[in-house]
This record gives C-alpha cells, sequence and structure tokens, in this order.
C-alpha cells in the first residue's frame, strides 16, 4: 500500500470517527447546551444534559443559585440534575468551564418577574362588531330594462374587503348603509366608497341600482357587521384585568376573513347538548347565552391566538379559581397533561390528555402542539374535541402550558394546541424578550 492510499484510508476512518463522535449521545448533549436561558423568578428550573463530566459553573449568586448553593462558583457533574434557583428578575450570565479550567459556554440568563395567571374552561358566549362593514357575497340587481348587475362587483369591491366609510362618513352598521343607499341612490349620485383589503386602504366610485323587484335601490352586494358564537375562556390574569380565551383567530363563516374588531362582548354560556365528532364531522357544543344584561368583558383584539380584552372578575362556576405558573414554549414537553372544558350546563370539568408532539418554536406560530384526548368519559360524551371546546386551558406538571385550537376531521380524538406565551404576549401580560439592537438602544 503506497502512501496516497494510506492517506485515504487514514482519511476515511478519520471522517467515520468524526461521525460517530457526532452521532453520539454525549456530544449531542453538548451541542443541546442552550446559548440563553428564561426563567421566572422564585420558579426553580431543572436542567438535565446526561453529559459525564464535572464542570465548573459560575454565577451572580444575588440573582441566581446552583443546586441550592450560595456560592457564585462551584463543581457540578452534568451527568446530574441540574437545579437553578431564581430570586431576582433582570438578566446575567452563567460561565461553564468543562473540568473546571476548560471554558466551554457562557449562557445568557434572562430573569423574568414571576408571573401567574388563573386558567378558565368556562364556556363564554362570544358577539363581536366588525370596524366596518365586511362585504361577504354579491346579488345580481334586476334593472328597470330587465338586465341584471351587481353595482358593488363592478365597483371592484370583493369578498372580504371591509367598508370603513360611504361619503366619507365612518359606517359600522348595515342598517345605515341601506338608508345612505336609498337617499343617494334617489338622487342619482355615486358613493365614494373606502374599503380596507389586506390591509390597505382603497376607494371606489359606487352607484346604486333600483331593483325593480324589490322596488328600493340596492348595491348588489352581501355585507354583514358581526359574528357571534361560543368558546372558551383560557385564562384570567387578575392583576392586570385581562383574559384571553380561543385560542385562534375569529374569521367571517362565508369569506374566512379575519374580523377586525370593532367592539365585542363576552358573556356567560350554558352548553344545552353536545353534537358529538366523528371522523369527516368535528362535532360541536351547542350552547345559549346567560344574563346577557351582564358583560363579562369587552374584546380588544382579534388575533390568530384569540380575542383578548379587560374582564374584572372570572365567570361563575370556575374549576379552580388559584392563579398558577405558565410554562415558557421550550419547557412544554411529551407527555400526559390535562384540559379543563364544559361539556354540560357551567360545570368545568378536568379531562386527561397526551401532549404527543411540541414544535420548537422561539416565537409566535400557531400549531404548538399535538394533543390527543385519552379520556373515556370525555371519548364518550364528545368524542374527543369539538368545536366550542377552542381555547380550553392545557394544564401539565401544575402549569399552564397552551390552550386547545383546532380538532384534526380525520381523528377527532386528536388536534392542535397553542402555547401559552404567546396568548399572553397578545394580551400583553407577558412581554417577548428584547433584541440585542433594542437592549442596546
Amino acid at each position: 500500500m503506497n502512501s496516497n492510499e494510506r492517506k485515504r484510508w487514514f482519511g476515511l476512518i478519520l471522517v467515520c470517527f468524526v461521525g460517530m463522535i457526532g452521532l453520539s449521545t454525549p456530544f449531542q448533549h453538548f451541542a443541546a447546551f442552550p446559548n440563553e436561558l428564561r426563567l421566572f423568578s422564585g420558579q426553580m428550573k431543572r436542567l438535565q444534559y446526561g453529559v459525564p463530566v464535572h464542570a465548573e459553573v459560575t454565577v451572580d449568586p444575588n440573582m441566581l443559585q446552583i443546586n441550592g448553593s450560595a456560592d457564585g462558583s462551584q463543581t457540578v457533574n452534568l451527568n446530574e440534575p441540574l437545579s437553578l434557583h431564581p430570586y431576582q428578575s433582570g438578566q446575567t450570565n452563567m460561565k461553564v468551564k468543562l473540568f473546571g479550567k476548560i471554558p466551554f459556554k457562557t449562557v445568557k440568563v434572562n430573569v423574568m418577574p414571576d408571573l401567574r395567571v388563573i386558567p378558565g374552561g368556562q364556556t363564554i358566549g362570544v358577539k363581536v362588531k366588525s370596524a366596518g362593514i365586511l362585504v361577504v357575497g354579491h346579488h345580481q340587481v334586476r334593472n328597470v330594462d330587465g338586465t341584471k348587475e351587481s353595482p358593488g362587483e363592478a365597483a371592484g369591491l370583493k369578498l372580504g374587503d371591509l367598508i370603513t366609510s360611504i361619503n366619507e362618513v365612518p359606517i359600522k352598521e348595515v342598517r345605515k348603509v341601506g338608508e345612505i343607499c336609498e337617499q343617494y341612490g334617489r338622487d342619482g349620485k355615486p358613493l365614494s366608497v373606502t374599503y380596507k383589503r389586506s390591509g390597505k386602504m382603497y376607494k371606489t366610485q359606487l352607484n346604486p341600482m333600483y331593483d325593480s323587484e324589490d322596488r328600493a335601490w340596492r348595491l348588489g352586494l352581501y355585507i354583514r357587521d358581526s359574528a357571534a358564537g361560543v368558546g372558551t375562556l383560557t385564562f384570567f390574569a387578575p392583576e392586570q384585568g385581562v383574559y384571553g380565551a380561543l385560542g385562534h383567530m375569529i374569521t367571517d363563516m362565508d369569506t374566512g376573513t379575519p374580523i377586525e374588531v370593532g367592539d365585542g362582548q363576552i358573556l356567560q354560556s350554558h352548553v344545552t347538548s353536545i353534537n358529538k365528532s366523528q371522523n369527516g364531522d368535528p362535532g360541536e357544543k351547542r350552547a345559549q347565552f346567560v344574563k346577557e344584561g351582564k358583560i363579562l368583558g369587552n374584546i380588544v383584539r382579534n388575533t390568530p391566538f384569540g380575542i383578548f380584552g379587560k374582564m374584572k372578575e372570572l365567570p361563575d362556576h370556575s374549576f379552580n379559581a388559584k392563579a398558577l405558573p405558565i410554562a415558557l414554549a421550550e419547557d412544554v414537553k411529551e407527555g400526559s397533561a390535562h384540559i379543563l372544558t364544559v361539556v354540560n350546563g357551567q360545570r368545568v370539568e378536568q379531562f386527561d390528555i397526551d401532549i404527543v408532539h411540541v414544535s420548537k418554536q422561539t416565537g409566535p406560530a400557531t400549531k404548538g402542539m399535538v394533543i390527543k384526548i385519552t379520556d373515556k368519559r370525555l371519548i364518550n360524551k364528545t368524542g374527543g374535541i369539538v368545536q366550542g371546546m377552542s381555547g380550553s386551558p392545557i394544564i401539565q406538571d401544575g402549569k399552564l402550558v397552551g390552550a386547545v385550537t383546532h380538532v384534526f376531521v380525520n381523528d377527532p380524538t386528536s388536534g392542535y394546541g397553542c402555547f401559552i406565551e404567546w396568548m399572553l404576549q397578545d394580551a400583553g401580560v407577558l412581554h417577548p424578550p428584547k433584541s440585542p439592537e433594542e437592549n442596546a438602544a
């Protein structure tokens, strides 16, 4: 074997050796060692890396303690669980040296003020008034000469457009549109329509047409100014006086367009019956509003993670009014958990589930986890997840971790959930970490 062949064989063996090291469990645990940790003040966090080496860990003992020790620097076994005890909010660094000598990593530690919220589970009635008039369809108007046309479609208005003003007058009620149409139709004047499409504002001219069949002036549009339904309360933050519910955005049932909230209310609701889920049919809760004069809260925001607003107190029939700590997205794990929801009347009950998959999300995104209903009582009653159950809080290891959002149509015992962290951000209760540029500013 000549020298070139020996070099090739040596290189091949070296590549295989490096590959084996890279695939080894200890090396993967080393690679998984975080660059940054987020903790809540007063809430212990346990880390498990399973690396059979000793290391020297240095921290600021006034802010963070390791394994309950007040020493700022100590030697730990990384093959055993590492307990972090944060005592003061702020930012600090945790320096790790392998064998006490080899600098390995400096971990940025962000300690946030302790945060606890009360989980919900109550079925609520939802009434939403949009911030304008939503176009949900076109219809043909029969003119006096027998021809048919949709004036609104001719003016360029499309399904999902939100009409915000007519002739520079803000418009939020369908009734007002009819009055304006009648007035300007008789006068033979076009309407100046301002509308929003995909977040941008536009204007168009629309000429009302006289309907010879209805004997009235028409725009040739199907329009809507409100929506109503039922869902589930996810949490109530008593210190801030805000709530979160649904876990997903409210959209128009005909166009799928997100509803831009102009005004809204949440009310107590009473579940009267359940239409069970089956393969291909997600089922639903049937409910009626209770004490419509007693408004629980308002609706300020409608986001991909639910509806949010102000609420003074929890609705009646709480499962447990005790505030729970919350889990950040990176702390949710696969395994057993439970949800809180109502399947009869107003009684909130606890049901067992499994979190079967957790997505690694570093920023707000839907479909954070896949859950499966394992509680036979719930399956017998509902068939699994049904419409109206969205927003049901998910609790794991005594922490609020997320909310039910969607059901799998072909397997109603399974569905998606979102992380509670993203709902709390949209509610204004939890603030996202600042970027390095923001910190520098």
